[in-house]
C-alpha cells in the first residue's frame, strides 16, 4: 500500500527545514522532507568550493526562530552555515521526517482523490499538500560550448567542486564572474600556475568588511539574547532603507558606483585592466558582489583577464568570443544555475495534465510567489518574484512559511477532503502588479542582462519591494483568490440507483 502523508516537503535547505519546523510548531507531524542527497543543507551542502561564503551578514542570514549567538565571523563561510542547518535539524527534532536519497522523479495531481502522487528514487508516496523548497540555486547550468566534450582536461561546475582534483601547478580557466567566481579566483590564484578568467560581463564589486567575532562578543549574545535580536534588527533595518534606491530611485545609486570605482582603483593600478573590469551598466542591475580579495588577485602576474566569454574549445585550447586563445588543464564553470527554467518544474504534472514547465512556458508566475494556477495544494518556497537583490533570503523564506502555515490552516477549517487551486485571474492580477512595479526598478532600467531575467527578458525572480511589504502580503491566505475543490460525488451504480428509487417510493 502506498504511504500517504499530510504534507510532503521537497528539499532540505533553508526553505525545506524551515517548512518542517513551522509544520511541527503548528502541530502537523504527518509530513516528510524528501531530499535527493544524503544530508541536509541545500545549496550550502552542494557549494563547497574554495572560499565559499555568504555575502549577507551572519546574524541576518539565519532563522529568527533559531538565532545563533556563536557565529564565528560577521560573514560566515559555507562550513559554518552548513553546520548551522545541521544544528537546526537536531534542535527541532526533524531527522525522523527526513528521507535522504529520495529524489523526486515525478509529482502528479490526482483530481479524483485530491492528492499528489509522488514518485521518488526510493519509492512512491502520496500527499495532500506539496511544499516545493528545491530553491533556484540547486541545478548548475553549464553553457553549451562547441568542442567542450573534446577537452582533455578536467571540467566541473563551482557547485560540484571536485576536491579530489589538485589544482596545484595547473593552468586553470575560470568561466564566469558571478558571486562564486569572485570567491574562487583569490582562493586558487596562489596555487595554480596560470589562471585565465573569461569575463563576459564585469561585476560591480564592493569591499567585504568581514571580521572574526570574538569570544567576548559571542558571550554577550549568549547571555543576553536580546542583543542578538537587536543586531539582527539593525542589519535588517539598514537594508530596508537601502532597497528604496533599487526599487524606486535607481538614479541615487550613482554615488555607490563612485565608491565601487574607488575600491577598484585602490587595487588595480593598470588603466587597461581597470577598463576591462569597469561595468557599463547601473550598479545594482546585477547583484552587487562583495570581496576585498578579488581585485588584488586579478593583478597578480599569473592571472589573465579575458574580457570576452568562452566561445569554443579546441582540444586544450580555449577560444574566446573575441578570438583570443588560452591553454588550460582544467575548466571551472561559475556560470550559475537553472533559475527561470528550474528542472523540478518539468516533474510536476497539474490538474490539466500539463507540467509546471509547460504552464510557465511564457514565464514563471505564481500567486504571492507560492501558488500556480492549475496546481492545487502545491506551494513553492522561493517561488517566482521572491528573490532579493540586497538583503537576506531568510526573510522572504520566513514570510512564505507564514503563508504555508495559513494555507494548511484554511484546509483544516474547510474540512473534509479539500484542495485550494489559485484562480488564474488572481495569479494574473498579482503578476501584473509585480511587473508594473518592476518597470521602475534598477533591474529593469539598469541596462544589463542578468540571471534575474527569463528568455523573454522579463524579470521573474526578484521581489520589487521591501521584505516588510512582502511579509504583509503573505501573512494570510485570501480564499477569494482560490477555487475550493472537493472530492467529486461518486456516481451511483445502476443497482444502487434502483434501490434508491425503491426506497423513495416506499417512503412516499
Amino acid at each position: 500500500m502506498t504511504e500517504h502523508v499530510r504534507v510532503a516537503v521537497i528539499g532540505s535547505g533553508f526553505g525545506g527545514l524551515g517548512a518542517a519546523v513551522r509544520l511541527r510548531r503548528e502541530g502537523v507531524t504527518d509530513f516528510v522532507v524528501l531530499e535527493r542527497a544524503d544530508s541536509v543543507g541545500g545549496t550550502w551542502r552542494d557549494n563547497s568550493y574554495p572560499g565559499c561564503a555568504c555575502d549577507v551578514p551572519s546574524h541576518l542570514y539565519s532563522f529568527s526562530f533559531a538565532p545563533n549567538p556563536d557565529w564565528p565571523r560577521t560573514f560566515s563561510g559555507q562550513e559554518h552555515i552548513r553546520a548551522y542547518l545541521e544544528h537546526v535539524t537536531d534542535v527541532f527534532r526533524l531527522r525522523p521526517h527526513l528521507r535522504f536519497d529520495s529524489e523526486v522523479k515525478r509529482m502528479t495531481w490526482d483530481a479524483e482523490r485530491l492528492r499528489w502522487d509522488i514518485e521518488t528514487s526510493s519509492g512512491n508516496l502520496s500527499a495532500d499538500v506539496v511544499v516545493s523548497a528545491t530553491g533556484p540555486l540547486s541545478d548548475p547550468r553549464i553553457p553549451d560550448i562547441p568542442g567542450l566534450d573534446s577537452f582533455p582536461g578536467k571540467v566541473f561546475h563551482s557547485a560540484r567542486w571536485d576536491h579530489d582534483y589538485d589544482l596545484s601547478g595547473k593552468r586553470v580557466a575560470m568561466v564566469g564572474t558571478g558571486a562564486s567566481a569572485i570567491q574562487i579566483v583569490p582562493s586558487i590564484q596562489p596555487e595554480v600556475s596560470r589562471l585565465t578568467l573569461f569575463q563576459r560581463t564585469p561585476p560591480w564589486v564592493m569591499p567585504r568588511v568581514d571580521r572574526a567575532i570574538g569570544e567576548a562578543e559571542r558571550w554577550v549574545h549568549r547571555r543576553l539574547p536580546l542583543t542578538t535580536r537587536l543586531r539582527r534588527g539593525l542589519l535588517w533595518g539598514i537594508r530596508e532603507v537601502q532597497v528604496q534606491a533599487f526599487t524606486k530611485h535607481p538614479d541615487e545609486l550613482g554615488f555607490v558606483e563612485q565608491l565601487a570605482k574607488r575600491n577598484m582603483a585602490r587595487a588595480v593600478k593598470d588603466p587597461a585592466l581597470r577598463a576591462k573590469l569597469t561595468p557599463d551598466y547601473r550598479i545594482g542591475c546585477k547583484r552587487i558582489l562583495l570581496s576585498s580579495a578579488y581585485y588584488p588577485a586579478l593583478t597578480r602576474p599569473n592571472v589573465d583577464v579575458v574580457a570576452s566569454g568562452l566561445a569554443e574549445v579546441r582540444g586544450a585550447t580555449l577560444v574566446a568570443a573575441d578570438g583570443s586563445e588560452a591553454e588550460a588543464d582544467a575548466i571551472v564553470f561559475g556560470t550559475g544555475f537553472h533559475v527561470t527554467d528550474m528542472p523540478i518544474a518539468e516533474r510536476v504534472v497539474g490538474a490539466d495534465g500539463r507540467t509546471l514547465a509547460e504552464a510557465w512556458q511564457g514565464g514563471m508566475e505564481a500567486l504571492r510567489g507560492a501558488s500556480a494556477a492549475g496546481f492545487p495544494n502545491w506551494l513553492s518556497i522561493i517561488g517566482p518574484n521572491t528573490g532579493l537583490g540586497n538583503s537576506s533570503m531568510i526573510l522572504i523564506i520566513e514570510s512564505q512559511l507564514n503563508y504555508m502555515v495559513d494555507f494548511v490552516r484554511q484546509l483544516d477549517v474547510l474540512g473534509g477532503r479539500v484542495a485550494l487551486d489559485a484562480r488564474p485571474s488572481a495569479v494574473r492580477a498579482w503578476n501584473h502588479r509585480v511587473q508594473e512595479r518592476m518597470k521602475r526598478t534598477v533591474w529593469s532600467t539598469g541596462g544589463c542582462t542578468s540571471w534575474y531575467l527569463d528568455a523573454s527578458g522579463r524579470n521573474t525572480t526578484i521581489w520589487p519591494g521591501t521584505t516588510s511589504e512582502f511579509r504583509r502580503v503573505t501573512r494570510r491566505v485570501d480564499l477569494a483568490e482560490y477555487e475550493v475543490l472537493r472530492v467529486p460525488a461518486r456516481k451511483k451504480t445502476a443497482p444502487e440507483a434502483a434501490d434508491a428509487k425503491k426506497n423513495a417510493e416506499a417512503s412516499a
